[in-house]
């Protein structure tokens, strides 16, 4: 199937607004607030020091990890859905990648962010919802088998281009393809590990 970019119709500012906005939302470090709030310290000096939810979860507080995938996945779908709502599916997109920058390299933390994978699979949900049940079974399922989380992040964000594809949705797979290049590029350290059979499972509280 060929690959298109998304028609681009809104007015340039309008676009550059909700791509402002997105990434300012998406800098939000859920992880980081949330564990401060709980009296947890520092997530960035636990485990492997990312902010996102595994690592919260090897503080061993399960609430705080739950409201951390929640809330990282909520700024990307939020910011997609007002995107569209406001201005177009154009929009809606550029929302999508600003949104995930953000939470990679968030202003608020001097540019040192997360892995992506609660963010992509809010984005995913947002943007066609079936295909972002289709990525949240497909990491559940990885998950159940290996109890590693990394690599059913990499399976997840590996085939949603494919299942974008296969549905048809073919504006939307280079945005699908992008995203996933950067859950692969941030999760670098994590592929390493997998190659020399070290990564740690879920739950485990050291890096």
């Amino acid at each position: 199937m060929t690959i298109f970019l998304p028609e681009f119709t809104s007015p340039p500012l309008l676009l550059l607004l909700a791509a402002a906005l997105a990434y300012l939302a998406g800098s939000i470090p859920f992880g980081v607030v949330i564990t401060r709030a709980m009296g947890l310290g520092d997530l960035r000096s636990i485990g492997s020091g990312n902010i996102g939810a595994t690592n919260v979860l090897r503080t061993g507080n399960r609430p705080a990890a739950a409201a951390t995938l929640i809330l990282d996945a909520a700024k990307g779908g939020i910011a997609v859905l007002v995107a569209r709502a406001t201005v177009g599916d154009d929009a809606a997109q550029i929302a999508a990648l600003a949104s995930f920058i953000g939470h990679l390299y968030p202003v608020w933390l001097g540019f040192k962010g997360g892995k992506g994978v609660a963010t992509f699979l809010g984005i995913l949900l947002a943007l066609v919802w079936p295909i972002g049940l289709a990525a949240c079974a497909t990491w559940a399922a990885v998950a159940a088998l290996s109890r590693i989380s990394s690599l059913s992040a990499l399976a997840a964000a590996g085939l949603a281009p494919g299942y974008l594809a296969f549905a048809g949705y073919s504006d939307k797979v280079l945005l699908a393809l992008l995203l996933a290049i950067l859950v692969w590029l941030r999760h670098s350290a994590n592929i390493r590990r997998l190659r020399d059979g070290t990564e740690p499972k879920i739950g485990k509280k050291t890096a």
